[in-house]
């Protein structure tokens, strides 16, 4: 390298790429427990809903791989392995970027799109609607779309007969009516789950950024002192 300066950006690259790993598994980590949490309800959400964490554990996993080719191309000095760094950096924060974009897009209508979904599986109560809404009024201890009200304008049974999975600690053999009933919507829990999950995302995502461009202006002030030291 030609000067004390350059080298100490190298080795900050190499150490930025050290904690960049790091960060990959980070990435994957919280990707996936987004994916664990809101997937349980997957049958009433769109894919545009579920694909945002799955695209993180993705990006985490390439972005685990490209920091290891940071490393090597900062250490052995390698002009076209850190140029392709940079490259592979700018993919990824375009990507991501890109999926920031369109959940920003689809935030306003998404409500809406989840509503009618949850009112469909309740006329429609197929088999798999009811192990979907079991499972939903369950872990959320809700009770219908907006209220238990909801089940008896679908017409799919009657106000002494409601899903035994609308009520808790409900003692076998019994039906779920009453004051034991849970009184909130699954919309609502529902939404509030996600919107938790898309802030954990968007967080993540927005400090993953920041690292991104510091690494590209690091990868490109070694490779351009690289390329001015050959040319000597």
């Amino acid at each position: 390298m030609e000067s004390c300066g350059m080298s100490v950006i190298k080795y900050l690259l190499f150490i930025f790429n050290l904690i960049f790993a790091l960060s990959g598994i980070g990435i994957i980590v919280a990707g996936a427990l987004v994916l664990a949490d809101v997937g349980a309800f997957s049958h009433f959400l769109e894919s545009r809903v579920i694909a945002p964490p799955i695209v993180l554990i993705v990006a985490g996993s390439i972005v685990f791989l490209v920091a290891f080719l940071g490393c090597y191309g900062a250490i052995k000095e390698h002009y076209n392995m850190l140029i392709a760094f940079a490259v592979a950096l700018l993919i990824i924060f375009v990507i991501e970027l890109a999926v920031g974009i369109a959940a920003a897009v689809f935030k306003n209508d998404f409500s809406m799109v989840m509503k009618d979904s949850l009112k469909m599986s309740m006329k429609n109560y197929t088999q798999a609607d009811q192990m979907a809404w079991d499972n939903v009024q369950t872990k959320l201890e809700c009770c219908g779309v907006e209220s238990w009200k909801d089940w008896i304008e679908a017409g799919v049974i009657d106000s002494r007969r409601l899903p035994n999975s609308c009520c808790k600690d409900l003692p076998q053999g019994q039906w779920c009516s009453g004051a034991s009933v849970n009184e909130k919507g699954c919309f609502e829990k529902l939404e509030m789950r996600v919107q938790d999950g898309a802030k954990v995302l968007i967080g993540v995502g927005i400090g993953i950024a920041f690292v991104e461009v510091a690494g590209i202006v690091l990868a490109c002030c070694v490779a351009a002192a690289i390329k001015r030291e050959g040319e000597k």
